[in-house]
């Protein structure tokens, strides 16, 4: 009785509930939308020709398993199928998605590699004759009917997808596209075999080949489910192919609303690919490695941001770090000095007074121009692509100051008489030297953050956010500073500040010859993370005014690095954190349930 109520109730609504659970924390809007554009557009392609299939004897459901109303002689649990099987297959897309930055990808409509290029002909030659076999199969009353049926119908629509975004699918990696087709045929195949079998419906005799691919499934079902997951995955990738456009290029769109509007994507669409800034896209793809390889914490939150706060997000991190290599590398202290005066140079071609009269254009060739000439060539794409114009200026300058900072570490003696010329001297140092490194940083992230999310946000709010996410900065650089006491003494650098180790009877080359040894060093890691939590804890509530798309993840990337803190307060060695090289660290699946419990709480 309602069998196939009952098929949805036992299998593909808790399924639908457990996906959408697992997805819900990194959800946005513009997911929302998309999924429910592509779940219009699956009902109402499915609509008139799952009415033939029923008029014509294809399909049909025995009164007992229904609950009884129809539209168009469809059963409305039929019609539920059209939603719920668009919108798992969707979800599943989202999530194997989210890793991916797809305006790395771009760089395949203009220039494609000859293998795409082949691959999208042969694609759209193998659709072209899959349709035009359906429409001579899907006669009435002969065993390729279904079959056919199914091809006439799907095939026109994944040319028409194909032809428009198949080079960017292709591009896109394997498991974004094949993961979120497959597993979700895997299981509808595994409810279907186990509908025909109890006959909750069934496939008329004479209309299909009788061959079935496992049980009671017959091949016309197990390529229905495959072709329809197929047009699911492949129109998502469509959106994200026209979202990557409008995010990637800001000469091509210059504004764009929190969430992007109809029009634009449609814009997006008319784009000449002669027009797609590939330098860029290529800087790009060097800033996403950087962040990759340097900083495993934000490289995972920031898979979470979405648009175009993301894609700046990333290129300010590769500033950043840029600089810091830039100041680090230096051989002398003179040559410190000399990038941190072109740096500094830098920033007054973006910021400093200049004529109002200049021309932007102008303005932006003389400072490509300086960047070739005053910085190596790996240099170029950071700073080129710095987005200066949303950045506020004072926290940069700051963060060359912090860099130079750094820098005396490395070209100060570290025999006991040269204690005092550490850069550390006290609390007050300590926390300049937080603030210069980490506190800015937190700013910057801000300034981005309502730029992109709620430009609106009122002077005050603004302020006590910034003020906030110092703090935070500052709290996140002493438990920085707290783990890596033993890797900073390889290198001959002691951040402690020099009042500590005096109030232990320490010195810095003590600290240096055995930065492990002493139990005072220990007390003065605890002192250090006592200090950050009591940041920590007067900035956590302010984040809680970070705007809604961006509080989850820039909240996750804070608890994933505090529970670096954390651990090294329990001091359980070898079974709560490992060290690699030296440094704690988390083990990935701690990293992982913090981060997820932190987006789940928003």
């Amino acid at each position: 009785m309602y069998d196939y109520a009952l098929v949805h109730l036992k299998f593909t609504i808790p399924l639908a509930v457990l996906l959408t659970a697992i997805a819900y924390p990194v959800l946005n809007r513009i997911h929302v939308i998309q999924t429910g554009c592509l779940i219009f557009i699956a009902f109402t392609a499915a609509l008139p020709w799952d009415a033939y299939l029923i008029e014509q004897k294809v399909w049909s459901y025995p009164p007992e398993a229904i609950v009884g109303p129809r539209l168009l002689g469809i059963p409305f649990e039929e019609l539920f199928f059209f939603v719920i099987q668009t919108y798992i297959t969707a979800l599943v897309y989202i999530l194997f998605n989210k890793p991916v930055l797809h305006a790395l990808h771009l760089n395949n409509q203009r220039n494609p590699p000859a293998w795409m290029r082949v691959a999208k002909v042969t694609g759209q030659l193998l659709l072209v004759a899959l349709s035009v076999w359906g429409w001579k199969a899907a006669q009435v009353n002969q065993e390729t009917t279904y079959l056919g049926l199914i091809l006439v119908w799907a095939c026109p629509f994944l040319l028409a997808i194909w032809t428009l975004a198949g080079r960017f699918i292709l591009s896109l990696p394997w498991f974004a596209t094949v993961l979120p087709v497959f597993l979700p045929t895997f299981y509808l195949w595994a409810v279907d075999e186990l509908a025909l079998h109890r006959g909750t419906w069934s496939i008329g005799s004479g209309t299909k080949l009788e061959f079935c691919l496992f049980g009671k499934l017959d091949i016309e079902e197990a390529t229905f489910f495959l072709v329809t997951n197929m047009l699911i995955v492949s129109g998502m990738a469509v959106f994200d192919q026209y979202l990557a456009v409008i995010y990637a290029f800001p000469t091509l769109f210059p504004k764009v609303n929190r969430y992007p509007t109809p029009l634009m994507l449609v814009q997006s669409r008319l784009v000449n690919t002669a027009k797609y800034d590939l330098e860029r896209i290529e800087g790009l793809r060097e800033a996403v490695e950087r962040l990759r390889l340097k900083s495993r914490s934000f490289y995972l939150a920031n898979s979470l941001f979405s648009g175009r706060l993301r894609i700046d997000l990333i290129l300010l991190y590769s500033f950043c770090r840029l600089a810091d290599d830039l100041v680090d590398d230096a051989k002398s202290r003179l040559e410190v000095l000399s990038w941190t005066a072109k740096l500094n140079h830098f920033l007054d071609l973006h910021y400093g007074d200049s004529d109002a009269t200049e021309d932007p254009k102008q303005k932006a060739e003389r400072i490509e121009t300086y960047i070739k000439e005053a910085f190596p060539p790996f240099a170029y794409q950071a700073l080129h692509l710095l987005p200066t114009h949303i950045l506020p200026p004072k926290p940069l300058y700051e963060l060359i100051q912090g860099f130079e900072m750094d820098s005396q570490f490395t070209f100060h003696g570290n025999s006991d008489s040269t204690d005092l010329k550490y850069p550390i001297a006290d609390d007050k140092d300590l926390e300049t030297y937080a603030i210069r490194v980490a506190g800015t940083v937190g700013e910057l992230c801000i300034a981005l953050i309502i730029h992109h999310c709620l430009p609106d946000m009122s002077d005050s709010q603004k302020r006590r956010l910034e003020s906030a996410s110092c703090r935070m900065g500052i709290a996140l650089q002493y438990v920085n500073i707290a783990r890596d006491i033993l890797v900073d003494a390889r290198i001959g650098r002691v951040y402690l500040p020099t009042t500590w180790l005096k109030e232990e009877g320490l010195t810095h080359k003590m600290v240096l010859d055995n930065p492990e040894g002493p139990e005072v060093i220990e007390r003065m890691r605890r002192r250090l993370l006592d200090n950050a939590y009591e940041l920590y804890r007067e900035a956590r509530p302010e984040m809680q005014r970070i705007p809604s798309e961006a509080r989850g993840p820039m909240i996750g990337a804070v608890e994933n690095y505090m529970e670096i803190g954390r651990v090294l307060r329990e001091k359980k060695e070898g079974t709560v954190f490992v060290r690699k090289e030296g440094r704690a660290t988390v083990p990935r699946q701690r990293r992982l349930r913090t981060l997820l419990r932190a987006l789940y709480e928003q």
